[in-house]
């Protein structure tokens, strides 16, 4: 039987990832510091990229919130544990004398949320029995050995004196802006400028270091926490209720180059791409936190069940465009930086609590426990229960390692 080669003429479907939707995809996962790099990078190689830093207009969420509490009553609420147990630690390895150990653990007691200490020295000094300059030495000592730099600090002011003193950028310009922080944090650094008799230049290269720090560097250790960074996002409380917005101070803008020079195109079609970027960022970051509003304004533990795909029909999208977007997102709060990702957590059983909640509520608990006789498993499970949320003891063991609190024979204080 002979062979008979034969020519047939098929249909067939298949995407193919074109340079464009390559771009597009690549810039869509980008969060606010790739994207500029990718940004420089692209005009380092198509000269009719013109790209101009933004000058910064405000000052975000976090900041406010650490202004508003620097000298206000301290914050009736302890402190995160796995700051608590960070802490201690490092109080350990320390290898302190007995007294100067009774003295730390008083100040790591202290510790607000922030970071920052709650009580002052007088009153330690007399829960110690020891005298104020005694409890002065241990704090120093605290103070540079602690990481990250700031906690410890007893306001606002010596928390970023700590900080710029750990960069060694203390020079004259930061210093006259940490002794007006009233002044700046009213944005008035030109007043700053001549009471200070420093070049206005200076200090907006001071303000600009000044901004990299962390107001409270307690908050990092939160459950939901975010690197410290210039976040993607910011939400803010305005008189009808939360406002979302882009960081535009995070990305350059990106204009064309006048004339007619080969690049125009590829410029303009970039600049379309960003906005496209920006456009679905921000209806991606409205609609989860228009969600979430009971966790911006109560925190973490008022966390409503919600998944990518509720987000994706309600915007129309594709559930992987969702899952794109909020992948290294970072939206800046009055309670801190916090992973857009964060924010989407499945109910426990059906019309269950949020798991995010149950898991904020746990670390809370523990946070705000007798050190002396720390909760176990099943007391977790049985508190949780009685806030109206029943769940197993070996739920309350996995959540507890996915926060990575030690067991409670190891959170118990040793004497």
């Amino acid at each position: 039987m002979k062979s008979r080669n034969r020519i047939s003429v098929e249909q067939t479907q298949r995407m193919a990832l074109t340079t464009g939707l390559q771009t597009s995809i690549r810039l869509l996962r980008a969060d606010a510091a790739g994207l500029s790099r990718y940004l420089e990078e692209a005009a380092a190689e198509n000269p009719e990229i013109i790209l101009t830093r933004r000058q910064v207009q405000d000052w975000l969420p976090r900041w406010k919130s650490a202004f508003r509490a620097d000298g206000e009553q301290p914050e009736q609420a302890a402190a995160a544990s796995s700051l608590v147990s960070h802490v201690l630690g490092m109080i350990e390895a320390l290898r302190l004398g007995p007294a100067e150990a009774r003295i730390a653990e008083a100040l790591a007691e202290a510790l607000e949320p922030s970071g920052w200490l709650g009580r002052s020295l007088a009153a330690i000094a007399a829960e110690t029995r020891a005298s104020v300059p005694a409890v002065e030495a241990v704090l120093r000592r605290l103070q540079e050995r602690a990481e990250p730099t700031g906690l410890f600090a007893r306001n606002l002011a010596e928390c970023l004196r700590l900080q710029a003193e750990e960069a060694d950028e203390l020079d004259a310009a930061m210093a006259a802006l940490l002794g007006r922080l009233d002044l700046l944090a009213r944005g008035e650094i030109d007043r700053i400028a001549r009471e200070a008799g420093i070049d206005l230049a200076d200090l907006r290269k001071a303000f600009g270091r000044l901004r990299s720090y962390d107001p409270k560097p307690g908050s990092s250790f939160e459950a939901f926490a975010a690197p410290v960074r210039e976040p993607d996002l910011i939400a803010e409380k305005g008189p009808a209720g939360w406002i979302v917005s882009l960081n535009r101070s995070a990305l350059p803008a990106v204009s064309v180059a006048e004339g007619r020079a080969k690049g125009r195109a590829e410029a303009r079609a970039l600049i379309k791409m960003i906005e496209g970027r920006n456009a679905t960022l921000l209806s991606v970051g409205q609609e989860v936190l228009g969600r979430q509003a009971a966790a911006l304004e109560a925190g973490m533990g008022a966390l409503v069940p919600m998944t990518m795909a509720d987000v994706a029909v309600a915007l129309g999208l594709h559930e992987s465009t969702v899952s794109r977007v909020v992948a290294g997102t970072a939206v800046d709060t009055p309670r801190g930086t916090w992973w857009l990702r964060s924010l989407f957590t499945k109910a426990t059983r059906e019309g269950g609590p949020a798991a995010g909640a149950l898991r904020d509520r746990l670390a809370r608990l523990v946070a705000g426990e007798d050190p002396d006789a720390p909760l176990s498993d099943e007391a977790l499970a049985a508190a949780l229960a009685e806030g109206g949320a029943p769940i197993a003891r070996r739920t309350v063991a996995k959540y507890r390692g996915m926060l990575g609190l030690p067991p409670a024979h190891r959170r118990r204080r040793r004497h």
